[in-house]
C-alpha cells in the first residue's frame, strides 16, 4: 500500500513537534514539586534522557524533565535508578543516556555494533587499548564478584593505583578505560550512581528487572523498528536522520524500518514548508490549534538534538559551544534556547552560582526570526524579555536561588529588555 502524502506548514510542523515532546502547554502550577510519576511520563514520551557531567546550570539529563514538568523533585531520579525494580538504567543510545530496562535489551545490535566497530580499529578507547588486555578481563572479574562498583573502588582492587592517559579530557585509569568500554558494548549497565556522580557499574543481569530479563529479546530488525517507532513517537514530526540520530543508529537500516512503519501505517508521510525530505509523521501526532507553552530548553533536549530539524522547523543554527573557543563564541558557553508558543525567540547564557545563591545571565539574544514569522506575529522584544524574566525567576526557584543577575560585561541585543524585565517578575 502507498501511503499518500500530507502537507503541514511549517507552524503546523512546529506545533505538532512540540505537542509530540509535551511542550506545547503551559507547565502546571504545583503545590509540591513532581515525583516519580512525572518523571516517568517524560521518559515515556521522550524514551530517553541524555546523560552529561557539565554541571553549569544543572546536570544535563534533569533540564528536560524541568522544562516539562516545571519543579521536580530530582531525588525520583535517584529512587528510579538505584532502587529495585529499576525504572531507568544507563546505556549509550543517544550518546551515554538514561533508558528504560526493555529499551537496554533492544539496544544490543548497537552494543554489537560498537564492539566489532572498537575491534576494527585496534581494540582502542581513547587511545588505550582495551578490548583484548588484561585489565578488562579482571575487571570483568571484579564487577562480577563485587557488583554496583565505581572506577575508583574497582582501581582499588586492581592496585597500582592505575596508567592514566596523557590525553585532555580523558586522564582515566585502567579500571575507569576498562568500565567504560565494558559500558559501551552493553557488557555492563549502572545501579545508580554515587554522591559524587560516579557510575555504580554492574551486570545486566544483576541490574535489570527480573521481569525484563524473562523477556526474550527482539531479533534486531525488529528491535530497530521499535526503536524507530519510540522516536518517531517523540518527534511528531521527523525525516529519517532524526529518528536515527535519536539512538546513533545507522541511517540506511532506520531508512527499512521506516518502510515498514508506512506500510503498517505507523508513520504518514508528509511535506513540510522549508523542511528538506523525505518526512513522516507518527500518526498519533495531533497539530494544536496554538502552542503555548514556555521554558528553558536544555542544549541536550531531544528538540534541538538534531541541528537541520532545528533549523528547518526554527530558523535556529545552533550547537553547544562550550568546547569552541571563546572568540569563535556565537552565542554564549552555555546557552540555552528559550521557547514562547511555537518559536525558539531567544538565546541565554546561564551559570547557576550555587556558592552565591545566584543565577547569573552572561549573555541574552534574541533568536533569528525565520522568514515569513514576521507577519505571523512573532513576539517583539519586550515581550520576550518579560516571559523569558518570569522563566528565569521560576528556573531560579527550582534550583534554590535567591537572585537572578544580569552582569555589567552580559552579551548580547536582548539584555537591555531583559533587565528591564527581571525587576517585576521578581515578585
Amino acid at each position: 500500500m502507498v501511503a499518500s502524502t500530507e502537507r503541514l506548514t511549517r507552524s503546523q510542523a512546529r506545533r505538532a513537534v512540540l505537542r509530540a515532546s509535551g511542550l506545547d502547554r503551559p507547565r502546571p502550577v504545583r503545590t509540591t514539586p513532581a515525583g516519580t510519576q512525572g518523571l516517568q511520563q517524560v521518559v515515556d514520551r521522550l524514551g530517553l534522557l541524555q546523560i552529561d557531567s557539565v554541571n553549569v546550570l544543572a546536570r544535563a539529563h534533569l533540564v528536560p524533565a524541568y522544562s516539562r514538568l516545571g519543579a521536580w523533585d530530582v531525588q525520583a531520579l535517584d529512587r528510579a535508578t538505584s532502587r529495585s525494580p529499576r525504572r531507568l538504567v544507563e546505556t549509550w543510545a543517544h550518546e551515554a543516556s538514561l533508558v528504560p530496562p526493555a529499551t537496554f535489551r533492544d539496544l544490543a545490535f548497537k552494543h554489537a555494533a560498537l564492539r566489532a566497530h572498537i575491534e576494527r580499529r585496534g581494540d582502542a578507547l581513547h587511545g588505550v587499548p582495551v578490548a583484548r588486555s588484561p585489565e578488562v578481563a579482571r575487571v570483568r572479574e571484579v564487577v562480577d564478584e563485587l557488583g554496583a562498583v565505581t572506577a575508583r573502588q574497582v582501581q582499588e582492587v586492581l592496585g597500582g593505583g592505575g596508567r592514566r592517559s596523557d590525553a585532555w579530557g580523558w586522564a582515566w585509569t585502567d579500571a575507569k578505560h576498562a568500565l567504560e568500554y565494558l559500558f559501551l558494548v552493553g557488557e555492563l549497565t549502572t545501579a545508580g550512581r554515587n554522591a559524587q556522580f560516579e557510575r555504580r557499574y554492574d551486570l545486566p543481569d544483576r541490574a535489570l528487572p527480573a521481569d525484563v530479563l524473562a523477556t526474550p529479546p527482539l531479533d534486531e530488525a525488529s528491535a530497530r523498528r521499535r526503536l524507530t517507532e519510540v522516536a518517531a513517537r517523540a518527534h511528531g514530526v521527523a525525516s529519517v536522520r532524526c529518528l536515527a540520530d535519536h539512538w546513533r543508529t545507522a541511517v540506511p537500516p532506520t531508512q527499512v524500518a521506516v518502510d515498514e512503519l508506512v506500510e503498517d501505517g505507523v508513520l504518514v508521510p508528509v511535506e513540510v514548508d522549508g523542511w528538506r525530505g523525505p518526512l513522516y509523521r507518527h500518526r498519533d501526532a495531533t497539530v494544536p490549534r496554538r502552542a503555548r507553552g514556555r521554558a528553558l530548553v536544555s542544549p541536550f533536549d531531544p528538540l534541538v538534538w538534531e541541528r537541520t530539524r532545528t533549523e528547518s522547523l526554527f530558523g535556529l543554527r545552533y550547537r553547544l559551544e562550550i568546547y569552541v573557543p571563546a572568540a569563535a563564541r556565537v552565542w554564549g558557553y552555555y546557552v540555552l534556547p528559550f521557547l514562547l508558543g511555537e518559536r525558539l525567540v531567544a538565546l541565554v547564557d546561564l551559570k547557576a552560582d550555587r556558592r552565591a545563591g545566584v543565577l547569573r545571565v552572561l549573555a541574552a539574544h534574541r533568536a533569528p526570526i525565520p522568514a515569513g514569522d514576521v507577519a505571523a506575529g512573532a513576539p517583539g522584544d519586550e515581550e520576550v524579555a518579560r516571559e523569558l524574566a518570569a522563566e528565569l525567576w521560576t528556573t531560579a526557584r527550582w534550583l534554590g536561588m535567591s537572585d537572578v543577575h544580569v552582569g555589567p560585561d552580559a552579551a548580547g541585543d536582548l539584555v537591555a529588555a531583559l533587565v528591564r524585565g527581571l525587576a517585576p517578575a521578581a515578585g
